[in-house]
């Protein structure tokens, strides 16, 4: 099995790629060479997938069995598409990692792979599309189904296209997981988003990975949902990141009404957080029976802080600072939470 990459040197591309390599797969990766370092035991090609020029030659050093791009969250449909147009001939298929927030519905509903998608075309720049004034929908996911569009012009039904919620798990650079392991290590009161058996239905990178793996070796295309089926309750995810952490903490549950009239953001200072219905009802039976395992959270968690003592460090990325309540702001809430009881 032969197999590119785009991307290939950090969380979710550096996982498939590892992933491959246990196979026994031959692999290319394909990035600018800047985030991250090649894996020794793949075929690195450095270059710009926003140049013709850099596609074109990448595209003569296939052919490939399957292209797997981890690297077109942060572009416009119309650079998705001159890469899928660049290796259409290069590749038998696609696999394209997009997002729930393709979906029209998401975080409102709950959502199946027939959920309805935003309407965006192929060659649109990234102007197009908008957030709506509660979050829903938002421009992100506009830019990523003109990607899914895009794809599936150059490839039909070759196509496959995977749509994660959350990914967590060892080399996360985005820091839900390991902001909320850093809170829970500094132990004593711990801000807590009420109610404490809400589900949440993140998924372990390596298991994303192990299932674009096997889509990628499949020989039928389409879209699965991404989710874990089983999910954990909220309670128990900070549970689990107070035990690991071996801290002296305790959870401050608290309504939701309460943290958005003390200006908690959600999703971001307060990460994994969402008021919405729909953001952790995602169905992933299509997946599941596709293939997709997902290990138990709880060992996700005690992974990633295996990784964070032993210095783990993710490739620097601007998202990693927006996430995570400010230890002051936190006590202001805490005092004042206090002071009404």
């Amino acid at each position: 099995m032969r197999i590119l990459v785009l991307g290939g040197t950090w969380f979710l591309g550096k996982s498939i790629v590892d992933e491959a390599l246990r196979r026994g797969w031959d692999v290319t990766t394909f990035n600018r060479g800047r985030s991250g370092r090649d894996v020794p035991e793949v075929r690195a090609v450095h270059g710009d997938r926003t140049e013709v020029t850099d596609l074109n030659r990448l595209a003569s050093q296939g052919p490939w069995d399957a292209v797997i791009d981890t690297s077109s969250s942060e572009l416009p449909p119309r650079d998705v598409r001159l890469a899928a147009q660049a290796l259409r001939d290069a590749a038998s298929r696609w696999v394209h990692v997009s997002t729930v927030s393709v979906y029209a519905g998401w975080p409102h509903q709950t959502l199946t792979e027939s959920s309805e998608v935003l309407d965006c075309p192929s060659d649109a720049d990234d102007s197009f599309g908008h957030t709506g004034s509660d979050g829903s929908p938002t421009k992100y996911g506009f830019q990523k189904a003109g990607g899914e569009r895009a794809v599936s012009e150059a490839f039909g039904e070759r196509a496959v296209f995977l749509r994660p919620g959350v990914i967590l798990g060892p080399g996360e650079y985005v820091g839900r997981l390991p902001w909320w392991l850093h809170r829970a290590g500094r132990g004593g009161p711990v801000l807590a988003p009420a109610p404490a058996d809400r589900l949440i239905q993140p998924v372990d990178v390596r298991d994303v990975a192990a299932f674009a793996a096997d889509q990628a070796a499949a020989t039928t295309g389409g879209a699965f949902n991404v989710a874990h089926p089983e999910g954990m309750s909220f309670g128990d995810f900070l549970l689990a990141c107070l035990a690991v952490t071996e801290a002296d903490g305790h959870l401050v549950w608290v309504e939701p009404e309460l943290l958005v009239e003390h200006g908690v953001r959600q999703w971001t200072e307060l990460p994994l957080w969402r008021t919405h219905t729909g953001v952790w009802s995602v169905n992933a039976d299509h997946a599941v029976t596709g293939g997709l395992r997902c290990r138990p959270l709880a060992e996700t968690i005690t992974d990633t802080w295996a990784w964070l003592r032993a210095d783990g460090r993710p490739v620097d990325h601007p998202r990693w600072a927006e996430h995570g309540l400010a230890p002051e702001k936190e006590a202001r809430i805490l005092a004042a939470l206090a002071s009404d009881s």
